[in-house]
């Protein structure tokens, strides 16, 4: 076995773990508001959550993928080191967060360990700006979207239960809150295990074993590829990362199920409409924004505004984080390997 076959293979190696923590710490994302409102068991519920990731796969969906693989970085700057380097960055910052219980974006942090490993390499030439368009925006444009619909969804629910009992409209939301967490575990599978796919993709094609996409085309993402990050970041969410499910599904506002239900398919049905553009958007990001705004229709004072400003700050901090990691090993550990 020839030594760059090897080192692609560690590298895809990383990759697949970085998308298991990427399941792992976003697993608060699918099951946070259905566990805090005691519809499912922590352990049923991210059973639901894991099958639903894994089963966005027979989807076939892949822009996500092709932007993040082909819109970031040129393809001329990319080799298996550049790529191990950029996971690398996002796995340091996933795990700082996740110790400190802050649910912030894989995909985010994925983008800066890229960009920032590309930039240590070979300045800012080696970015494509118009890649960035279609992602930094959403850090502020994902939440707002998941916040409005969220309150709106709540608002149309209030109306239209108004004659109902609390304890019916409870009993009824709580069966509906299977399907919104069946809906957002799908769409976190669908945007996120994408990002995976496009690193993985990158990697094939700067080493050349993948054609890259002809002027104006995308390149196609191998089935391979789509299955085994569907089920690295299917195992993730099974494991779950239970410091940030308190974090959303218990610290920021107290949700019954139909607050529950209004956020969980606010935020899954954002989530899809943007995928299917292929915009890159933090699940985390959509989430958190529909929680806040389902909980604010009872009262603002119900949002522990404290909580939310210390996940926003970790929202800003993410890309130039994990872009600082990410060149740090670009800097002090690529003079020392083979070249």
């Amino acid at each position: 076995m020839d030594s760059q076959l090897i080192l692609v293979s560690i590298v895809i190696l990383v990759a697949l773990v970085f998308d298991f923590l990427n399941g792992f710490h976003d697993a608060a994302n699918s099951i946070a508001t259905v566990v805090s409102t005691r519809v499912l068991s922590p352990r049923a519920a991210v059973l639901l959550a894991a099958v639903c990731n894994f089963a966005a796969a027979f989807f076939l969906e892949t822009k996500v993928a092709a932007t993040i693989g082909q819109d970031i970085v040129h393809a001329e700057f990319l080799d298996p080191y550049l790529v191990a380097f950029g996971l690398l960055g996002a796995i340091i910052w996933d795990l700082i967060t996740w110790w400190f219980g802050l649910p912030t974006s894989s995909s985010h942090a994925l983008v800066g360990g890229f960009a920032g490993a590309a930039v240590a390499k070979a300045g800012w030439i080696a970015l494509k700006p118009q890649g960035f368009i279609k992602v930094v925006p959403y850090i502020v444009i994902a939440p707002l979207v998941g916040l409005v619909l969220g309150r709106l969804m709540m608002m149309l629910v209030y109306y239209i239960f108004r004659n109902s009992t609390p304890r019916k409209v409870d009993h009824f939301f709580r069966r509906g809150q299977l399907v919104s967490a069946s809906i957002f575990s799908f769409s976190h599978g669908m945007n996120d295990a994408q990002k995976t796919m496009g690193i993985i993709l990158a990697l094939l094609i700067s080493a050349n074993y993948y054609p890259a996409a002809t002027e104006g085309a995308r390149a196609h993402v191998p089935l391979w590829v789509i299955l085994s990050c569907h089920a690295a970041i299917a195992l993730g969410t099974y494991f779950g990362g239970w410091r940030i499910v308190r974090t959303l599904g218990m610290r920021l506002t107290k949700l019954h199920p139909v607050g529950g239900f209004c956020a969980e398919t606010g935020g899954g049905v954002t989530i899809v409409f943007l995928s299917l553009l292929g915009i890159p958007l933090s699940t985390t990001h959509t989430i958190t924004g529909a929680i806040v705004g389902a909980g604010s229709i009872q009262r603002m004072s119900a949002v522990r505004w404290g909580i939310a400003r210390n996940i926003v700050w970790a929202w800003i901090l993410t890309i130039p984080c994990s872009a600082i990691f990410g060149a740090l090993f670009e800097f002090f550990i690529r003079p020392f390997l083979p070249k």
